[in-house]
């Protein structure tokens, strides 16, 4: 935050009402992308969600009455870059390991939060939440199982989304804090829209050999015909990819970013909750007990943060 800005009371009860609506939803969406991911690409995705994304953000801006620009267009343009990149990762994995397993590897962000803020905005990192990291390690380590069979080099890309997520959010509470959250979430759309038309043009320029595309067809295949029922997929993604990202925003401004990363891990239920009802995936025990560790270690960093705001 820039010197000789007024301090604000934070709103911590309300923010961690909010995190907990958001990533319910998300958890939804992104169980809904798993599912159209062999039939539609990324970049697709990004371009036909996000601009049902922009026409209702931009509806609701104008009839609200604020304005469009954001205040700090350089970082709010920075912040919308880190979340594409941290989006890009978490998705390309998504047709390749389980989305419970995907969204605890991601879930390391929470932790990755909690030392981005002591490194750039001062927080003192007590012993506690030293412990804390190193638990939350721990967990990725029994969900990613290096040197065995059962690892993936596409477990390291949602490990990627936490590192991209963590400093979006770090700088949301430092350097976008006085922007509206709708106008946050207008600038971070625009960015998918324009990602994803450009990789697609990229994609055609180039035109891969048929082996190197259906080796990734997720990542690298063409722009699929999308009828009635593909577009209205797209809309409601548009709808609760506004709603999440508005709502997340809104959360980190309002209030400490480890609390509410803490409440960010209502992610991995509704993940594992979600990938049961899609695609029937359950969990293994060293799953599980990864998930435990990360949650455990989330609360282990966040908790001396709550006892320093409690009075505020």
């Amino acid at each position: 935050m820039s010197e000789g800005a007024p301090v604000r009371a934070d709103r911590t009860a309300q923010g961690v009402g909010i995190i907990l609506a958001s990533v319910v939803t998300m958890a939804f969406a992104d169980a809904v992308v798993k599912l159209v991911s062999a039939d539609l690409t990324i970049w697709q995705i990004f371009a036909a969600r996000s601009s049902t994304a922009v026409i209702l953000l931009g509806v609701l801006l104008r009839a609200l009455g604020i304005a469009l620009m954001p205040r700090r267009l350089g970082w709010v343009l920075f912040r919308s870059v880190l979340l594409v990149l941290a989006w890009i990762t978490f998705y390309t994995s998504l047709p390749v390991i389980p989305l419970s397993a995907a969204a605890a590897a991601a879930y390391t962000g929470p932790i990755m939060i909690a030392l981005m803020s002591a490194a750039l905005l001062r927080e003192p990192v007590t012993p506690m939440q030293w412990a804390g990291v190193l638990l939350g390690f721990l967990g990725v380590a029994a969900i990613v199982r290096p040197g065995t069979d059962a690892f993936s080099w596409f477990t390291i890309l949602p490990l990627l989304c936490a590192a991209f997520y963590a400093l979006a959010m770090v700088l949301t509470r430092s350097k976008c804090r006085d922007e509206a959250p709708l106008a946050l979430g207008l600038a971070l759309h625009v960015c998918f829209v324009a990602t994803g038309l450009v990789a697609t043009g990229m994609l055609a320029v180039l035109g891969l050999a048929g082996e190197t595309k259906s080796a990734f067809p997720f990542l690298l295949g063409d722009w699929a015909p999308m009828g009635l029922k593909e577009w209205g997929v797209m809309a409601l993604l548009g709808v609760l990819s506004a709603a999440y990202f508005a709502g997340v925003a809104r959360a980190y401004q309002i209030a400490p970013p480890q609390i509410i990363a803490t409440f960010d891990y209502a992610y991995l239920v509704s993940a594992a909750v979600w990938g049961y009802v899609f695609f029937a995936e359950t969990p293994g025990p060293l799953t599980i007990v990864g998930m435990i560790l990360i949650s455990l270690a989330g609360w282990l960093v966040a908790m001396p943060a709550s006892r320093r705001v409690r009075p505020a």
